[in-house]
């Protein structure tokens, strides 16, 4: 094992450059942890981690998790993978790549050196989900041949591997499917909604919405997300999921756009546009099972969450 002048548990963290992973790089160095972030750059920006690489308990490995890494360390966060439509569509076969290679590859480390390993999974492996709200037991409605099957499939073929290794290899694994999540240091050309809103809107452009706006999303704060894998991580060990992270709070994306306006006090209009192939029609954790075996729910409200995330994108504008 590697040494390190401090006693604390050595974490990886892939995708540790992007939006959920740099705030989880805080977290654990906070927490006293020596901290791994890897990153390929593809959707993850070294701006999200430029604070953090004088910190002597904190290393970076530029790398693309399709190969195979070799490291020693205790616990590992898979978090590698680009997460909006805009960007897993790009080349939805590296997307594929990703979530499956990607989870061999941490699976294959964490067997060898015997570390406990989290997968963030995601509430896509419903599809476009004929039960609401969502838990863990449903199998989901995904079209497999689909324009998104290349994350949700992924994702969902990442899940079947883990449970496979911790069957038939005895790993250590927790599972959790990520719900919309937002805050400060989201890509802001990523295509998700808050921060396709919030950019409009305080650019004053109009506020592009596809179809009705009727569909419906339940958003959780970063902070609050990342407080959820932390404690799963250290959860009791035959608690291993698949356990649903998210805020159950529902909201129409009509609605989202006028709180932004409003918040923003923009002038931007709804502009209607097609809505996309597969989109989901409504989306909204049950997450009884996080509060029972975790004592996890979200506590940042929509206002409080929106006003901190459009104060980030406005200095982001502003160059600061």
């Amino acid at each position: 094992m590697a040494y390190h002048p401090f006693d604390s548990e050595r974490v990886l963290v892939t995708g540790g450059a992007g939006f959920l992973g740099s705030h989880l790089c805080d977290r654990l160095l906070e927490k006293g942890h020596y901290v791994i972030c890897l990153d390929n750059y593809f959707t993850g920006q070294k701006r999200n981690i430029f604070h953090l690489l004088e910190n002597p308990h904190f290393e970076v490995i530029r790398h693309d998790l399709v190969n195979p890494v070799f490291l020693e360390v205790d616990q590992i966060y898979n978090l590698a993978c680009p997460a909006s439509p805009v960007h897993y569509q790009y080349n939805p076969v590296k997307t594929t790549k990703t979530s499956v290679m990607g989870a061999i590859h941490v699976l294959g480390l964490a067997k060898r050196v015997k570390a406990k390993v989290l997968q963030a999974s995601t509430s896509e492996v419903y599809g476009d989900p004929a039960v609401h709200p969502q838990d863990e037991s449903y199998w989901g409605n995904v079209n497999s041949i689909g324009i998104r099957a290349c994350y949700d499939e992924g994702k969902r073929c990442a899940e079947t591997l883990f449970f496979d290794y911790h069957r038939q290899n005895n790993v250590n694994i927790r599972v959790v499917r990520i719900f919309n999540t937002y805050g400060p240091r989201m890509h802001p050309n990523d295509g998700r909604v808050v921060s396709n809103f919030i950019m409009q809107a305080l650019q004053d452009k109009p506020i592009t919405i596809f179809g009705e706006g009727a569909q419906t999303r339940s958003f959780c704060f970063v902070d609050d997300m990342i407080d959820g894998l932390i404690k799963m991580m250290n959860g009791p060990d035959d608690f291993v999921g698949p356990v649903n992270l998210g805020n159950p709070v529902e909201s129409k994306i009509v609605d989202l756009a006028q709180h932004i306006i409003r918040l923003t006090r923009s002038r931007s209009e709804l502009e209607f546009l097609a809505e996309p192939a597969d989109d989901p029609k409504r989306r909204q954790p049950d997450i009884s099972l996080a509060q029972e075996k975790l004592g996890w729910e979200p506590e940042i409200d929509l206002e409080r969450g929106l006003e901190s995330t459009i104060q980030y994108f406005r200095d982001l504008l502003a160059g600061a």
